[in-house]
């Protein structure tokens, strides 16, 4: 299943390169994709663990950049 979400405050290209990088290191996460110039953040993932997925994706970003919302 892929999911989109919005990443507000997003205003470092490198920031959202280590964020994809991280969110790639989730168990049961496929795919990522995170584009700096529309804020949003692209998850393949099994459906059934999604909301874990999105939820540990969440916490890895606050500690790479705290002013960044992740909004599902």
């Amino acid at each position: 299943m892929k999911k989109i979400v919005k990443l507000s405050g997003l205003d470092c290209a490198n920031c959202a390169a280590k964020m994809e990088d991280a969110v790639r290191g989730i168990k049961g996460v496929e795919q990522v994709s995170v584009n700096f110039l529309t804020q949003k953040m692209q998850i393949e993932a099994d459906e059934a663990g999604l909301p874990t997925i999105l939820k540990e994706a969440k916490r890895l970003i606050g500690r790479i950049d705290p002013d960044v919302e992740m909004e599902a």
